[in-house]
Formats: structure tokens, sequence, C-alpha cells
């Protein structure tokens, strides 16, 4: 029974398309060129259930994959492989034998190939990744914000520990509506400041003229778009991920994970990480895990593969948030490790530890379990209460009940 394999070079405005029965010691090839408009897509769909194809593979160019990927995936069983294990051999290439190649590579298990997670997932993390973006995109702008206060001789970044925050905000404001005297600008500033009055009108005596002050107001407009963008986003993915509330919660459970981190984090995993069968797996898709260089039986290089960098982000960031958790098991971990590691790779360290229990979290149905030195319960109802609020803000309906362990993760 033949088994038909189609492999397509993926190019921005063709596909070099070639089919064969992989059942056949010797591969012949059917090879036709299409386009990538829409209705190019759809002749290139029929014409390979005409041939009979099951499987296709294709190389992950740049985004232009993607409209192939979305036309073919209701009918055909997809595979999409790293450019970087198809690569030619030094010498003549053609479009056709690297498509051929392709096919070659893919029935002989050569090509690595792609974690592509399903339509649900793949709208999750556009909303998850866009607020990623859109995070940077801010602290750009507060660092542009802040060559302009250092031209304009204001220095209230000096004095002030977040400048975009509610003082900051204000104060700004203020400058750009054309207010210049040093003592109002200073009353604008809260009283939990912890520059002193005084410290804060010296840092705000300065002259500044209109140009200046046209720049700062586009630069303050610029940021009020760049929040309601957020904002909008951050509703839209708690809205989407509104059936796996249950899940997010549970992550919140964990030290470090707020809400809008187990939001990315399940966007890239998944609600149920059913593409990982082991937490091994997982850690090294990850990139948590001490990579392999081996050579005569000695390991050359131990660094860690690149990985998923959305997610590594994001678990870097609530590992250092763990660690000053008080009481925490991650924080025991930490402090065992750092002696010996190092602070850097203690963390990382925390990380590959916070992979296993977020696989057991999602995987395995399994609720976080403090196996630290005990907490309070004052401290224990004020990050009840603080994860209640969150999840609030972003549109969850949450109730704090009591949970009796039944599987316990640590």
């Amino acid at each position: 029974m033949s088994y038909m394999v189609a492999g397509i070079d993926v190019h921005k405005t063709m596909l070099m398309v070639a089919v064969a029965d992989a059942t056949q010691p010797e591969l012949e090839f059917k090879c036709r060129r299409f386009g990538t408009t829409t209705s190019e897509l759809r002749h290139l769909r029929a014409w390979l259930e005409e041939h009979g194809v099951i499987e296709v593979v294709m190389e992950s160019t740049a985004q232009y994959w993607k409209p192939v990927w979305l036309e073919l995936e209701p009918g055909f069983q997809l595979q999409l492989a790293q450019a970087q294990s198809n690569r030619a051999p030094k010498g003549r290439k053609t479009d056709f034998r690297d498509t051929q190649r392709l096919v070659r590579r893919l029935i002989a298990g050569e090509l690595i190939l792609s974690f592509v997670p399903e339509s649900e997932q793949r709208q999750m993390r556009m909303l998850t990744r866009r607020r990623v973006q859109l995070t940077r995109d801010k602290m750009r702008l507060q660092s542009q914000l802040e060559c302009l206060l250092e031209e304009m001789r204001l220095k209230l970044s000096s004095v002030v520990t977040d400048l975009l925050g509610a003082s900051g905000k204000r104060i700004l404001e203020a400058i750009a509506a054309g207010e210049s005297d040093a003592e109002k600008l200073a009353e604008l500033g809260d009283d939990r400041l912890q520059c002193g009055r005084e410290q804060l009108r010296d840092a705000l005596d300065a002259r500044v003229n209109e140009l200046q002050r046209g720049l700062l107001r586009l630069y303050l407009e610029q940021l009020a778009l760049i929040e309601r963008h957020m904002e909008a986003v951050t509703l839209m993915a708690a809205g989407m991920m509104h059936a796996h509330q249950e899940k997010i919660e549970r992550l919140a459970e964990m030290p470090g994970i707020r809400a809008v981190a187990a939001q990315q984090i399940l966007a890239e995993v998944g609600p149920e990480a059913a593409a990982f069968a082991t937490a091994g797996q997982f850690s090294s898709w990850v990139g948590a895990c001490p990579g392999q260089q081996q050579s005569a039986g000695v390991n050359h290089n131990g660094r860690c593969p690149k990985g998923n960098r959305y997610l590594r982000r994001v678990l870097c960031q609530a590992a250092q948030a763990a660690v000053k958790k008080k009481n925490s098991w991650f924080q025991a971990v930490f402090r065992r490790l750092i002696i010996r590691l190092g602070y850097a790779k203690a963390i990382w360290a925390v990380v590959r530890r916070m992979t296993v229990v977020i696989w057991k979290i999602l995987h395995e149905g399994a609720h976080y379990e403090e196996r630290g030195q005990p907490t309070s319960p004052k401290a224990a109802k004020r990050r009840a209460q603080r994860m209640v609020q969150e999840l609030r803000k972003l549109g969850y309906a949450v109730e704090i009940k009591p949970l009796q362990p039944t599987v316990s993760v640590v």
C-alpha cells in the first residue's frame, strides 16, 4: 500500500512541491510550482488530494509557512522542519532539489521537527506574545523619555524609583502642559515618595523650551496608547482563556507566578501540556536542562539549549521572585545551591525545578503544596487575597475554598 509524502520548499511568492511514494525503495518525484495567493493555495490542496498525499513536510521559513499550514491543516498530516536540518551540501543547489531532500530526510528521520500547537493555543500565543512586545515597547519608550529628561536637565528619574508611576506621570503631564515652577511640580509628588520634598524640588528646577515640551507631550501620548493596548490585549487573553480558569489558578498558587505569568505559561505549553510525555521532555523543550556535547567520553560544553525564549523569560523572572518568597521550598533550594554555583546558575537550577512542577500541575492535574518551612496563616491569607484580586481584575470569578491536598508537588 502506497504512502504518499509531499515536501514543500516555502518562499514568499512561490512554493516548490515534490510528491513521492515513501514505500518505494527508489523515490520517483512529481514536482510542480505554485504561487502563494489564496487561489494558488487552493490549487495546491487539490493537487495534493489528487495524488493521495497523506503527510506533508515544509520548511519553517520566516512567517511564510503559516498561510500554507492553515490551508492544508484540515486534510493532511503536517510536519514543520527546521531549515537548518535540511541544509544542502556545498555545490549545486536548486529549489526542487531542496524539496526532494526534505522528503528523503523526513522518511529517514533526519529532520529536526518543530512543535506547532493547535489552533486555540496558537491564538492564545498570539495574544500573550503581543503583550510581551507591548511591554518591551513601553520599556524602550521609558528609556527614550529618560534621555529627553536629561537633555531638559530634569533629574526626576534620579529621585523617583518608578518614572512612569502615579507621581512621575502627574509631574511629567504638568511639565508637558506648561508648568515650570519647581515648587508646584514638587507638590504633585506623593507623600510616600522616598525622596524629600526639597530633594524633589531641586531635581525639577530646570528651564524647558517649547520644542522639548512638544516632544514630551508626544512621548506621553505614545505611552497612553501603549497602555491602552496592553489593557485591551490582557482582557482579550483573559476572555479567551476563561475556559482554563482553574488551571491558571493552580499555576498562580506557585511562588513567583502571578495571573499574567500563568496565562503566558498556559499559552506556550498548552492547557494539558499534552505534547510532552514527561517532565524531562518539557524541561528540555524550555531549555532548562544542561546541554551535552561529548567527544571521547568528555563533555566539552554543558550550556543549555536556546529553548522557547518566551517561556525562558517568564520562568527566569518567576524564579527570581520565588527565591525571595520567605520560607518557600524554592528559596531553600536557591540558598543551598548559590554557594556552589553562583547566582545565575542557581537561579537556572530553580527554573529547572519549576518546569517539573508546572508539568505536574498541567499534565497530571496536581496542586502546588508548599514543602518549605511553615508559613504563618496571616501571610498565607494575604497571598490568597492578592491572588484573588489579580484574577478578578482579569475578569475571572474566584472563590477561596480550603484545599484538601491529594497530590503533593515538590
